[in-house]
């Protein structure tokens, strides 16, 4: 009964309002009470406050500025491995799998098509058509800021108006076609491992997404889509490594990533509910043979 009446309000409450009210309050300086807001929230929901690289809550001047917090020097090594892919985001694996038939598992009994999330995109669709999909759920707690899984170079942005659904477990299981509704913000990458979808998601209270190379994407919220285009090389290019910021939250959301048929596996340890952590292994070329370097000491590679 409760989770009905929360899937209700869903629908019911003014989001867009509620965002831009979120948005502003999380911009405000003040004082003791951001302090104080902040201190609730650590305790709420349990953010592991030792991890930051300022773990004094009285040292952020607004509540933003807490949400987006950096974290420590080398909190997260990246995976140094060449072949392997790296996770992009702390968070839950919500789903991942293969994009079959053209659609994306979202939960249990709902799926939605690879066009309609990227937004009628039919040409960067066909790139990913039978490839595989990662959607990684960013927690309240969770360290907010978005890294590269492998070295990219940006060929295209393009921002999504949609809804401000909330993106989590519940709402995925009961609201159709959650991420191919809500606002988002698609960036495709070409890397090595051939091209790469990196989508950041939307939600409820999401008072803004942004990225490296751009600064502030949304808001503001015009409610038409919006695409950059970028080139390979030269002035003007966007070159990311393995590893680096590439965007960030101001609250919530989701991360998908997407990738084309026969470029990479995902990494067998990885399930739905697996936790994530930037840097850890995420996905690595198809068919890769271990080497030396990643055995251990004094292990017999010899067949």
């Amino acid at each position: 009964m409760l989770d009905s009446i929360k899937i209700a309000l869903q629908y019911l409450l003014p989001k867009i309002w509620l965002t831009r009210l979120a948005g502003w309050g999380a911009e405000r300086q003040a004082g003791i009470l951001t302090k104080l807001v902040i201190d609730l929230f650590v305790r709420c929901y349990r953010v592991n406050m030792k991890e930051a690289q300022q773990s004094d809550t009285a040292a952020y001047r607004t509540f933003n500025e807490f949400f987006v917090r950096p974290l420590r020097l080398g909190i997260r090594p990246i995976d140094p491995h060449a072949h392997r892919l790296v996770q992009p985001a702390d968070g839950a694996i919500s789903q991942l799998g293969s994009i079959t038939d053209g659609k994306i598992l979202q939960a249990k009994n709902h799926d939605y098509t690879l066009e309609a999330l990227l937004a009628g995109n039919y040409i960067m669709a066909d790139l990913f058509r039978d490839g595989l999909f990662a959607t990684i759920y960013l927690s309240p707690k969770d360290y907010h800021r978005v890294h590269m899984p492998c070295d990219g170079v940006l060929r295209e942005m393009i921002y999504v108006p949609g809804d401000l659904f909330s993106v989590n477990p519940l709402t995925a299981q009961n609201v159709p076609n959650l991420f191919a509704r809500n606002e988002r913000v698609i960036c495709l990458f070409d890397t090595p491992f051939g091209p790469m979808a990196q989508i950041l998601v939307g939600a409820t209270i999401v008072g803004s997404i942004e990225t490296v190379w751009a600064g502030t994407v949304t808001p503001p919220r015009e409610g038409i889509i919006k695409r950059w285009t970028y080139p390979a090389e030269g002035e003007g290019a966007i070159v990311l490594e393995k590893g680096q910021e590439m965007g960030r939250f101001k609250l919530g959301s989701t991360v998908i990533n997407l990738f084309a048929a026969g470029s990479v596996q995902l990494m067998s340890t990885l399930a739905s509910h697996s936790v994530t952590r930037v840097g850890e292994p995420f996905a690595e070329e198809p068919h890769t043979v271990e080497t030396n370097a990643d055995t251990p000491d004094g292990a017999d590679c010899t067949p």
